[in-house]
C-alpha cells in the first residue's frame, strides 16, 4: 500500500506543477456535450487544489448526454479519482437531487457516443454509469451507500472498476465493474450537470488525480462476488449492488415480498436481509438441522414458510432433496435415490417440486410430491438440467444438450411433448419464468465455456412472439442464475464475478 500512497503524492505534485503552467491543470480542453445553455464553464483553484465546474445540463442517460466537460486524451490504461461535493445552491429553488459530479472515460465528444462514468449524485447516489454502443441507451450500477469521501473509477483493458473509500479508508471496490471497448485514443475527465436544463449548478472536485493503476500479478489479484438487482427494461437499465463479497456466492433466490434474498455462499445458505434504500444487510445461517454439505440448488417454497435443499446427511454422502421450515425444524426426506438429487423449482402451487439426479450435463429431471410419494422421472436422455415451471403449472422450461449444443427446451408439466425453444450457436442454460409469464430469463455464453466462469449474457426471451433480447453482460457461470431469481415483472438478480487487485477487494463473510 506504501508503493500505491507514494503514487498519489507523485501525481499530487505534478497536479501542482501543471496547473501553473496550464489553467485545466491535469487536463487539456473543456466542452459542452450536447445542449447546455448557458455554456458550461470551470475554475482551476491550484492553492486549495480543486476544480470548480459550473453548468446546466439535463442528463448523461437515456441515448443523448447533455454536461459540461473538462477532459484529456488519454491511450491505455489509467486511474482517475476526486473528492465530489456539491457547495451551496445559489438559486431560489431546491437542487435536482440528480445532478451530478462525473469521472468519465469516454469515446468523444458526440453526444451520444460510448462512455462509462462515476456519477455523484446530489442526492449521495454514487452509480457506475455507461453506454456500450452510440446511440445505446444508458445503463448503470448503483451503490446505496452514503456519499463517499472519495470516488475512483479504474480503466485495465476493457474492464472498468469503480472504487470508493467512505470515511477516508483505502479504495475498495464495491461490486460495480463493467467490460466495455473504447478505441484509443480516448477522452477521460471530469464533467458536471444540473439535472435541469433551466438551472446553473455547481459542482467540486477536490484531489483530483489522475494516474496509471498498479498491474499486480496474477498470484496478487482477487475475485469478487457481486450480487446485484437487474432491472430488464430497455429504457430503465438500472442494476443494484445489494452485496459485494470476497467469498463466492451463487444462485440468489428472493423470499416472496422482496424482504430478504437467499444465496449460497461460503459453502452455506444465508439469507440476506434487503433495507430500504435496496442495500443487503448482515446474513444470516439457514437452519437446515443435522444435514450437511447443502449445495446452492435451493428454493424458499411459494407460500414462504419453508425452503426445499439439497443436501446430505453423512459426510461424503449423496445429496437428496429435502424440505426444512424457514425458520429452523426437522428436514423433511423428499428423494431417495442410488445418485445425488439437487432441487431446481416449485410448481406454482407448492404441491409438488422439479429436480435433477445425475451429474452436471449428466442428469434427467424428475418431479415429486411435497407430502411425500413417488418421484416421477419426465425425460429420459440424461442430458437435462436446470427445469423452471410456468406460472400456470401447465408447462418445465429446462436447458438440454439433445440437440448436441446446450439450448433451452420446453416440455409438458409431465414430460411429454419437448420442444426446443433456443437454436443459435452459444450454450443456453438456467431459464426462469418472470412471476406475470411473460418473460424467460435465461444464460447464454460461448459453446465451449462449460462450467468455467467467462463472458456471459443475461438473455429474456418473450414467449408470445418468441423474440429474444440481451439485457447485460457479466462475467459469470451457471451458478450465477441458477434458481428462479425474479422478484417481480420487471426485477430479477443474478451473482456476477469480477478479478480485481486484492487490496481493492474487502473480505466479508456471513
Amino acid at each position: 500500500m506504501r508503493a500505491y500512497a507514494m503514487g498519489w503524492l507523485a501525481m499530487g505534485l505534478l497536479y501542482g506543477m501543471a496547473s501553473a503552467a496550464h489553467p485545466l491543470g491535469l487536463f487539456t480542453s473543456e466542452a459542452d456535450v450536447g445542449s447546455v445553455s448557458p455554456p458550461g464553464s470551470s475554475n482551476l483553484d491550484a492553492r486549495q487544489d480543486r476544480y470548480i465546474l459550473t453548468a446546466a445540463g439535463a442528463n448523461t442517460w437515456y441515448r443523448m448526454d447533455a454536461f459540461h466537460y473538462v477532459w484529456t486524451k488519454h491511450s491505455g490504461d489509467a486511474a482517475l479519482g476526486a473528492q465530489v461535493s456539491f457547495p451551496p445552491h445559489a438559486y431560489a429553488h431546491e437542487p435536482d437531487p440528480h445532478r451530478k459530479g462525473l469521472l468519465m472515460f469516454r469515446q468523444n465528444l458526440d453526444a451520444s457516443a460510448p462512455y462509462v462514468d462515476v456519477a455523484v449524485h446530489g442526492s449521495g447516489l454514487v452509480a457506475l454509469q455507461y453506454r456500450r454502443e452510440f446511440g445505446a441507451n444508458t445503463e448503470d450500477i448503483e451503490i446505496n451507500i452514503p456519499l463517499p469521501k472519495a470516488v475512483r473509477l479504474e480503466k485495465r483493458g476493457d474492464q472498468f472498476t469503480l472504487l470508493i473509500s467512505e470515511q477516508g479508508e483505502p479504495m475498495h471496490a464495491v461490486g460495480a465493474t463493467v467490460h466495455l471497448h473504447l478505441s484509443e485514443p480516448f477522452l477521460v475527465g471530469i464533467g458536471a450537470l444540473s439535472h435541469d436544463a433551466r438551472t446553473v449548478d455547481s459542482v467540486e472536485f477536490s484531489k483530483v488525480v489522475l494516474e496509471s493503476p498498479q498491474h499486480p500479478s496474477a498470484a496478487g489479484m482477487m475475485r469478487e462476488s457481486s450480487l446485484v438487482d437487474v432491472q430488464i427494461e430497455d429504457q430503465y437499465r438500472r442494476a443494484i449492488v445489494i452485496r459485494s463479497s470476497s467469498t463466492p456466492m451463487q444462485s440468489p433466490d428472493w423470499a416472496p415480498g422482496g424482504r430478504d434474498i437467499y444465496v449460497h455462499e461460503s459453502g452455506r445458505l444465508v439469507a440476506i436481509p434487503v433495507l430500504d434504500p435496496q442495500i443487503g444487510g448482515t446474513p444470516r445461517p439457514v437452519d437446515v438441522g443435522p444435514l450437511l454439505d447443502c449445495s446452492g440448488n435451493f428454493g424458499v417454497a411459494p407460500d414462504g414458510q419453508t425452503i426445499a435443499v439439497s443436501c446430505a446427511d453423512a459426510p461424503r454422502g449423496n445429496h437428496q432433496v429435502y424440505v426444512v421450515p424457514l425458520h429452523g425444524g426437522a428436514p423433511k426426506r423428499l428423494t431417495n435415490g442410488p445418485e445425488s438429487g439437487y432441487f431446481h423449482a416449485w410448481s406454482p402451487d407448492g404441491r409438488s417440486l422439479a429436480f435433477t439426479r445425475g451429474k452436471a450435463s449428466r442428469a434427467d429431471i424428475y418431479a415429486v410430491p411435497v407430502e411425500g410419494g413417488a418421484e416421477k422421472r419426465l425425460t429420459t436422455d440424461t442430458l437435462n438440467d436446470g427445469p423452471d415451471y410456468t406460472t400456470d403449472g401447465k408447462y418445465i422450461y429446462f436447458d438440454s444438450a439433445r440437440s448436441g449444443r446446450l439450448q433451452i427446451w420446453r416440455m409438458n408439466a409431465d414430460g411429454s411433448e419437448p420442444t426446443q425453444v433456443t437454436g443459435d450457436l452459444s450454450a443456453n442454460s438456467s431459464p426462469h419464468v418472470s412471476p406475470d409469464g411473460k418473460s424467460v430469463a435465461f444464460l447464454s455464453q460461448a459453446s465451449d465455456s462449460g462450467d468455467a466462469i467467462a463472458r456471459t449474457t443475461l438473455k429474456i426471451l418473450t414467449p408470445a412472439d418468441g423474440m429474444i433480447r440481451a439485457v447485460t453482460e457479466f462475467d459469470g457461470n451457471r451458478g450465477s442464475l441458477a434458481m428462479n431469481s425474479w422478484l417481480d415483472h420487471n426485477h430479477l438478480a443474478l451473482i456476477e464475478y469480477n478479478t480485481l487487485p486484492a487490496e481493492f477487494v474487502r473480505l466479508k463473510s456471513p
